[in-house]
């Protein structure tokens, strides 16, 4: 019977708990300092650099180890 009350009173502070949250939120959220957009675009296109070389660093490494490990199984195949 007490596990029901507990739920019940759960139950019925959810709404004031969510509205609560989201002020909080809201509040928390003016008090953020946002970069400036040339910033922003300035970050994402090291970011977008940087994912693009490294996959092509990982391509050569693993076209090198590829061919490596191939010539390995040729060698103990024959």
């Amino acid at each position: 019977m007490a596990e029901e009350t507990s739920l019940t009173t759960r139950m019925a502070a959810w709404p004031a708990e969510t509205k609560n949250y989201f002020e909080e939120l809201h509040l928390e959220m003016k008090r953020v300092t946002w970069p400036p957009w040339k910033q922003v675009r300035s970050t994402t296109a090291v970011v977008i650099v940087a994912v693009f070389a490294f996959a092509a660093y990982f391509e050569v490494v693993d076209s090198i180890f590829g061919r490596l490990i191939q010539k390995i199984f040729d060698t103990f195949t024959k």
